[in-house]
């Protein structure tokens, strides 16, 4: 299922979801443009987890960007044109209400952190992998936790596939993305089986985005009448 957009109207532009959106595509394009080179950029500016364990224990690698740092430049790396697609795409369908509700200021420091919690999460369970971990996914999944809480009944209109025929339908926001949660901590369940250095989805980092999302938001006022 794919969403393609809600049906909550918006009182502000959701201006950081555009900027968002924008820096997120043009990291992109320049990821595009550097061929080869393109995997020390993602050893430099991506979440390394073996690296982010020494630097927390206070032996950094010897590079020009922190580690630690790297928990906010990863949010803006993306895999391929799939990963920046869907991802923006989600960002857009849910991130206007969610801005709308919380303002520019602490949407954006809802959205930040709770990139950053959800790439602690995928470090916490995988500590050792030495594999770069890039995109806005955990963000993006916090944004999806506070939306649930905020607007549970809002209408999500989905694009589903049947064999060969496509057709969209209004599925409410609990039962979308409280699917696409169960799909997310079923499969970080199942990825603790995997060895260490296995690539792949980072499921922690979306359930763990999800949940602190759906922490953060009332904290910083999800539920306030600023509207």
């Amino acid at each position: 299922m794919v969403p393609l957009h809600d049906d909550n109207p918006t009182n502000i532009t959701p201006v950081v979801v555009y900027a968002l959106i924008t820096i997120n595509i043009l990291v992109f394009l320049h990821q595009m443009s550097l061929g080869v080179r393109l995997n020390d950029f993602f050893q430099l500016y991506a979440v390394i987890p073996r690296e982010l364990s020494a630097s927390l224990a206070g032996n950094p690698p010897n590079q020009p960007v922190p580690e630690t740092y790297t928990l906010i430049t990863s949010q803006f790396l993306h895999g391929g044109f799939m990963h920046i697609g869907f991802n923006m795409l989600f960002l857009w369908t849910f991130g206007n209400n969610i801005e709308d509700s919380l303002g520019h200021i602490k949407f954006l420091i809802f959205y930040l952190g709770c990139g950053v919690l959800a790439g602690l999460t995928h470090w916490f369970f995988d500590m050792g992998s030495l594999v770069p971990t890039v995109g806005a996914s955990g963000a993006i999944a916090g944004v999806m936790g506070a939306y649930i809480l905020k607007y549970p009944k809002a209408q999500i209109l989905t694009l589903l596939p049947l064999g060969i025929f496509i057709t969209t339908i209004r599925i409410p926001a609990f039962f979308f993305l409280g699917f696409w949660f169960i799909q997310q901590a079923l499969s970080s369940i199942l990825s603790l089986g995997l060895p260490a250095n296995t690539g792949g989805v980072a499921y922690w980092a979306h359930a763990g985005g999800f949940v602190f999302g759906a922490i953060l938001g009332p904290l910083l006022g999800l539920f306030s009448d600023r509207n």
